[in-house]
C-alpha cells in the first residue's frame, strides 16, 4: 500500500502527511460494480482515491440515477467530506466503475490536518472546486445539451476514463447514467452507429469516430 500511497499522493502531500495517512487510514479495494457507499448511510471517513475509478450518482424520488461526475485516481469526494465533518447522510451513492483501490481517512483528522497542513488544506478546498464545476457541468449538459449530445459526451468520457474505445455497457446501464429511457438510448445509438461514429456489439459499443 505504501508504494500505491505515495505513487498517488507524493506531488500533492508533504512526507509527514503521508506518513500520517498510512498509520491511521484504511485500505479498502472493491470489485468493478461493487457498490461503495449508498444513498442514507452515515460516512465516517474521507475517501483517497488510490487506483481506478468510481462514478458518484444522484437519485431522485422515483428511484432512476443520474450520473453525476467521476472520480479517479488522486482524487476524493467532496460530498463525501461535507458528509463526514457534518455528520449527516450521504446524499450519493458511489459505485466502481472499474477494480478500485482507496485508503479512508478517519473524521477525527480532516479538520485537524486542515489547520496543521498547507497542502491538505490546499487539495480539500481544490476537490470542493473540481467537484462543483463537474457538478456544475452536469447540470449544464442537462439544461442546455439535446440527448444526442449528452450520449456523445458520455461516451467519450467513458472511453477516456477506461482507456478503451470499447465500452463494456448495456444500453440500460447508459440509460441508467443519463435519466433516459433505454428506448431512447438504443435509437440514439442505432442513429450514430448508422452515422459510422461507434460500432455496437452485444453488451458493448466500439467508438469509431466520435
Amino acid at each position: 500500500m505504501e508504494l500505491d500511497l505515495k505513487s498517488s499522493f507524493e506531488n500533492i502531500f508533504e512526507p509527514q502527511l503521508l506518513k500520517e495517512i498510512e498509520a491511521l487510514g484504511i485500505y479498502r479495494e472493491f470489485q468493478e460494480g461493487e457498490k461503495i457507499m449508498e444513498i442514507g448511510e452515515y460516512i465516517k471517513g474521507m475517501p483517497l482515491l488510490i487506483s481506478g475509478v468510481i462514478k458518484i450518482l444522484r437519485e431522485d424520488e422515483d428511484g432512476d440515477e443520474l450520473l453525476l461526475y467521476y472520480l479517479e485516481r488522486g482524487d476524493t469526494c467532496s460530498m463525501t467530506m461535507a458528509c463526514c465533518l457534518g455528520d449527516t447522510q450521504s446524499e450519493i451513492r458511489a459505485i466502481a466503475e472499474t477494480d478500485v483501490s482507496l485508503i479512508i481517512v478517519p473524521v477525527r483528522k480532516m479538520e485537524e490536518w486542515i489547520s496543521q497542513y498547507r497542502s491538505w488544506r490546499n487539495f480539500v478546498f481544490e476537490s470542493y472546486h473540481n467537484r462543483l464545476n463537474e457538478m456544475l457541468s452536469t447540470i449544464d449538459s442537462i439544461a442546455f445539451m439535446n440527448m444526442d449530445q449528452r450520449l456523445i459526451e458520455y461516451l467519450k468520457e467513458k472511453a477516456r476514463i477506461n482507456q478503451s474505445n470499447t465500452i463494456q455497457n448495456t444500453h440500460q446501464e447508459i440509460a441508467y447514467d443519463l435519466h433516459s429511457a433505454r428506448v431512447v438510448i438504443s435509437r440514439l445509438l442505432k442513429k450514430l452507429e448508422h452515422l459510422g461514429k461507434i460500432r455496437l456489439h452485444r453488451n458493448s459499443i466500439e467508438i469509431l469516430d466520435l
